[in-house]
C-alpha cells in the first residue's frame, strides 16, 4: 500500500491519462487466459508529453508498466505562448495521418479520441487537428507524435541559421504583433 503514495508524491508533476485497454483470450486447456494491454499518455502540461504500451494479466499491472515505459519516452514539444502550436505539421506513421494546426485564442481543443489525451496532457489550449485514414489509436498516437517530433520554434530556426529571431520570422508580422499590442 506503501507503494502508490510514494509514487503519487514522486510523479505529482505528471498527469496520466488512459487511452485504450485491449483484453486478449488465449485458449488453453482449462479455458480462456485473459491478458491485458493498456494504452497510456503521460505529460506535464507545460510542453512534455510521452506515450507507452504495457501488458500483464491484471489492469492495474498493465497500466503501471504502460505509464512507467511512457515516463522513459518522454519528448519536450515547443510551444507558442504556452498555449498553442508554432505552424501546422502533418504526422504519418502506418495508416495513420493527422494534421496539426495552431489555432487563436479560444479556440479549445479540437480534437478526437487519442489525440485529446495527447494535447490535454502536453497543456495545449488551442488546436484544431484531423485523422486521416486509421481510427486504431496506437498508429493514431504515434502519428500525432512523428507530427510533435518535427515541430520547430522560431527560436529553433534562428539558431540552427545563426540569425536573430526577427531576421527568421520577419518584419510584417512583427510590425503586425506591434500593432495588435500597440492599438
Amino acid at each position: 500500500m506503501s507503494r502508490p503514495e510514494q509514487t503519487e508524491k514522486g510523479d505529482s508533476e505528471f498527469v496520466e491519462n488512459l487511452v485504450h485497454i485491449n483484453r486478449v483470450a488465449k485458449v488453453v486447456k482449462g479455458g480462456r487466459r485473459f491478458a491485458f494491454a493498456a494504452l497510456v499518455i503521460v505529460g506535464d502540461q507545460k510542453g512534455r508529453v510521452g506515450f507507452g504500451h504495457g501488458k500483464a494479466r491484471e489492469v492495474p499491472e498493465a497500466i503501471r508498466k504502460a505509464t512507467e515505459d511512457a515516463k522513459k519516452k518522454l519528448i519536450r514539444v515547443p510551444l507558442r505562448e504556452g498555449r498553442t502550436l508554432h505552424h501546422d505539421v502533418k504526422g504519418h506513421y502506418g495508416a495513420g495521418k493527422v494534421m496539426l494546426r495552431p489555432a487563436p485564442a479560444g479556440t479549445g481543443v479540437i480534437a478526437g479520441g487519442p489525440m485529446r489525451a495527447v494535447f490535454d496532457s502536453l497543456g495545449v489550449q488551442d488546436v484544431v487537428t484531423k485523422s486521416i485514414g486509421t481510427s486504431n489509436p496506437y498508429n493514431m498516437i504515434r502519428a500525432t507524435f512523428e507530427g510533435l517530433k518535427s515541430m520547430q520554434s522560431p527560436r529553433q530556426i534562428a539558431a540552427k541559421r545563426g540569425k536573430k529571431v526577427s531576421d527568421v520570422v520577419g518584419r510584417r508580422s512583427v510590425d503586425t504583433v506591434k500593432e495588435a499590442v500597440d492599438g
